[in-house]
């Protein structure tokens, strides 16, 4: 497959702060990149240069083979972009709103209802033709933004955080659509702080830190960079702390946490570590409601690689 994005050695600095520091990536047309980073990672501003809506100090973009420009309109032509602020128009309705957008791009009349009545069916909008802005909840709301990006039909998609503060079932349907869009043949760079989502649609996840990558690769291939292999969890009351400290010499044991109700204990590798743990319980005579193991998740690795600490 040909690459849609060809990002090498991209830098950008704001004063002293490099917030992307040679940065090179490619996406592969027809796939769905996931974008992931903590907040200033550098990932909108990587966004926001491929896009030509800032300036960088070093490197190249291409996109489609040729090199993005402000002035390169045929490239921005085939791209949709659904900003994770709501952009609509307060007095227009939902039908005219979107048709506003895609006619920004599409001057046939016939071609653009069809397009317009595509992107309505794909966002699950068909009941709100009339509604205005005002009158849909957040999650429409959403489903709204993403209907105005897409309509035009783009051959390459950003979506940035698309699905914050909705309700499950307009998630669900965001989710869906994205998957739909992506069979329609088109590619997709895709930002979240939600990585269920990463693990249900991404083909290929980066990992951004303070400008730089982290990591790149299917969420299979990033999870083996977990330290840990495995997490047990048993609900129990009755755990004492010399057991705890007992659980923590272990074999392939790489920390255990008890909170009084709940005891997690992460392991390091092995095959028989939950039957070895019950065995452990059982001989101390230690209850426990329900005990389950985990492999580790995206979460797990993206925490690992950028660390736990709060950002703002």
């Amino acid at each position: 497959m040909q690459n849609v994005i060809e990002v090498r050695n991209l830098t950008k600095e704001y004063k002293a702060v490099k917030a992307v520091d040679d940065l090179s990536f490619e996406v592969q047309e027809g796939e769905i990149l996931g974008l992931l980073g903590p907040n200033g990672s550098g990932k909108s501003t990587t966004m926001n240069c491929i896009l030509s809506l800032l300036n960088f100090g070093s490197g190249s973009i291409r996109i489609f083979g040729s090199e993005m420009r402000p002035d390169a309109y045929e490239i921005k032509r085939k791209i949709g972009v659904v900003f994770q602020d709501v952009a609509v128009f307060e007095e227009l309705t939902v039908y005219e709103n979107i048709d506003y957008f895609c006619g920004l791009y599409i001057r046939d009349k016939a071609i653009r209802k069809q397009y317009i009545e595509e992107a309505i069916a794909l966002v699950g909008l068909e009941e709100y033709k009339k509604f205005r802005p005002r009158q849909l909840s957040g999650g429409l709301l959403r489903r709204l933004n993403i209907a105005c990006g897409i309509a035009h039909k783009p051959k390459l998609i950003f979506l940035d955080e698309p699905t914050v503060a909705v309700d499950p079932q307009s998630r669900n349907n965001i989710l869906d659509g994205i998957m739909t869009l992506r069979n329609q043949g088109a590619t997709i760079v895709y930002t979240t702080h939600y990585m269920e989502e990463v693990e249900i649609i991404c083909d290929r996840v980066i990992i951004l830190d303070k400008g730089k990558i982290l990591a790149d690769g299917t969420c299979d291939s990033l999870k083996k960079l977990a330290r840990i292999e495995e997490k047990v969890t048993v609900e129990t009351n009755a755990l004492a702390k010399e057991c705890l400290e007992e659980i923590r010499q272990l074999a392939h044991v790489d920390g255990a946490a008890y909170d009084g109700q709940s005891l997690s204990v992460a392991y390091r590798q092995g095959k028989n570590n939950l039957i070895e743990l019950m065995e452990f319980l059982k001989k101390r005579n230690i209850s426990y409601s329900k005990i389950y193991s985990e492999r580790p998740t995206l979460n797990d690795v993206f925490l690992e690689l950028t660390g736990k600490e709060l950002r703002d």
